[in-house]
């Protein structure tokens, strides 16, 4: 029987089969186009997932970290709910320079080895990290991050490609100057996820998953890709976790 470790280095092996582009570089690319992607899958279940682990969320008077924040997807939800201030971190300056032409003013860092310098200790109320986890190697140092900066009684919401889609082959690519770009991504189980933010104090309160069903089959219809559907039906595609940090006073 193969020990856990192996199975984790041949999933890994099959997402680093295809030459990848790093995340600053390739969403670099991306920017200009990024939100512009009519019958993007992927980015139509974020936001249904997403906006509903949102819901669950007080955001009023929150201060709100935003972590592969890219153009702001979701930054018109956070204003919607009366937050303090959000502070958008991404790899991509291209990316954060689209952010603040939607929203000017706004508060952006480039972010450097997974840290947040610029957030003091329990000082977030909600941190989220949208379509991103996956691009990040060592995940445990970035959730060790994460936990310092989130408040007691705080709420971590994290959504991403499913793990299983990655291993079977799923990729986050675009087209650049007639060409296929795809970016680099890490294979991270769900479970080991949830054990990582266990050991730093964060409680699973909702974990959601969608797989491959009928109701998405127009999106392949539009694209003339049935037979991909066909495959694809069943599996995993994208998850959703919400995590607590435990109240100090409770």
């Amino acid at each position: 029987m193969l020990s856990i470790a192996k199975i984790k280095r041949r999933l890994q092996h099959l997402v680093n089969a295809k030459k990848q582009v790093d995340p600053a570089n390739a969403y670099n690319l991306w920017a200009a186009g990024y939100d512009s992607q009519p019958g993007n899958l992927m980015l139509a279940l974020d936001e249904e997932i997403f906006a509903d682990l949102l819901a669950a969320v007080p955001l009023t008077g929150a201060l709100v970290a935003d972590v592969g924040c890219g153009t702001g997807r979701h930054w018109k939800k956070f204003l919607n709910g009366n937050p303090k201030k959000i502070i958008g971190f991404d790899v991509s300056e291209k990316m954060l320079a689209m952010l603040q032409q939607k929203f000017p003013g706004s508060e952006t860092h480039i972010i450097k080895n997974n840290q947040l310098p610029s957030l003091q200790d329990n000082s977030c109320q909600l941190l989220v990290s949208t379509l991103t986890i996956a691009h990040i190697e060592n995940v445990a140092a970035a959730l060790q991050e994460w936990a310092r900066v989130l408040a007691p009684g705080g709420s971590m919401l994290i959504t991403d490609y499913h793990p299983a889609a990655l291993a079977k082959g799923a990729e986050r690519s675009f087209t650049h100057d007639h060409k296929k770009v795809s970016i680099k991504n890490y294979v991270h189980p769900v479970d080991t996820i949830i054990t990582l933010a266990g050991q730093l104090n964060l409680h699973t309160s909702r974990l959601t998953e969608k797989n491959i069903d009928d109701s998405m089959r127009h999106f392949y219809e539009k694209q003339n890709a049935l037979a991909v559907f066909e495959n694809w039906k069943g599996t995993p595609v994208i998850y959703g976790l919400h995590l607590k940090k435990a109240d100090d006073t409770a």
